[in-house]
C-alpha cells in the first residue's frame, strides 16, 4: 500500500525540527539560569587564572634570561688561562640569583649546571657534583641534556681521583641512542682506562673508534694512541 503523501497544509501544521529544539533549550536555560551563571562565572574565573598564570610565566621567563645573559656574560669575560677569582664569585652569585628569583623559569634550569661548573673550577667538586646530579633529575628524558651532565660528571669524578666512577658515568653517555657527544665520550673513556691500568680496554675502545667514525675529525688523535 503506497504510503499516504503528506499535504503542505498538514506539512505547516508539523512543528520545525530546530524550531522545537530552540524552544527545548531556551526552556532549559530559563530554568537553569542561575546555574548556568555559576557555569559562566566559573569559566571567566578559570579564563582569568590561566591568563593570569601565563602573563606571570611570561614575565619569569623574561626577566630570568635577561639575568641568565648577564650572569653568562660575565663569565664568559673570565674564560681565560688565569681567570679572576673574584669574578668568577660575581658570576656565581648572578647565577644564584636567576635560580633563587626567578625559579620557575626556563632560564632558572639552566643557570644550574653553570653553578655546578664554577664550583668545579673552585676545585668544589663535590658541590658541583651535587649540582650536576640535580640538573640531571631535571633533564631526565633528554638524551642531550643528559649526556652533556654526564661528561660533566665524569670530569668531576675525574678530578677528584675516582677514576672507576668516572668510568661508569662515561659508559652511560656512550650507550645512549643517537648520542651526538658518543665521539667525545669514546675518546675520554680510552683516556681513563689507559690512566687506571686498563689499557687493553683503551685499545679496544680506540680501535672500535677508528671503524666506527672514519670520518671523525679526532680520528688521527684516536689513531695517534693505538
Amino acid at each position: 500500500m503506497a504510503k499516504k503523501k503528506i499535504t503542505r497544509k498538514e506539512l505547516l501544521k508539523t512543528p520545525d525540527e530546530f524550531l522545537t529544539f530552540s524552544a527545548k533549550a531556551a526552556n532549559f536555560i530559563s530554568a537553569h539560569l542561575r546555574q548556568i551563571k555559576y557555569v559562566g562565572v566559573g569559566i571567566v574565573v578559570i579564563a582569568v587564572g590561566y591568563m593570569g598564570i601565563y602573563s606571570y610565566l611570561r614575565y619569569l621567563n623574561k626577566n630570568g634570561q635577561n639575568a641568565y645573559n648577564k650572569a653568562y656574560y660575565t663569565l664568559m669575560e673570565e674564560m681565560k688561562p688565569k681567570p679572576n677569582p673574584d669574578n668568577l664569585r660575581e658570576s656565581e652569585e648572578l647565577f644564584r640569583k636567576v635560580i633563587d628569583d626567578y625559579g620557575l623559569s626556563k632560564a632558572a634550569r639552566l643557570a644550574v649546571p653553570q653553578v655546578a661548573y664554577l664550583k668545579f673550577l673552585d676545585k668544589q667538586y663535590d658541590e658541583a657534583i651535587a649540582l650536576y646530579r640535580k640538573f640531571l633529575e631535571e633533564v631526565s628524558g633528554d638524551t642531550e641534556y643528559e649526556s652533556l651532565a654526564n661528561l660533566a660528571l665524569a670530569n668531576c669524578f675525574e678530578a677528584k681521583g675516582d677514576l672507576r666512577t668516572a668510568i661508569d658515568t662515561l659508559l652511560l653517555v656512550v650507550k645512549a641512542p643517537e648520542n651526538p657527544f658518543t665521539e667525545t665520550a669514546r675518546l675520554s673513556l680510552a683516556r681513563l682506562y689507559r690512566l687506571d691500568g686498563q689499557p687493553e680496554k683503551a685499545k679496544e675502545i680506540l680501535e672500535k673508534f677508528v671503524e666506527s667514525y672514519p670520518e671523525s675529525p679526532f680520528l688521527p688523535f684516536a689513531k695517534a694512541h693505538l
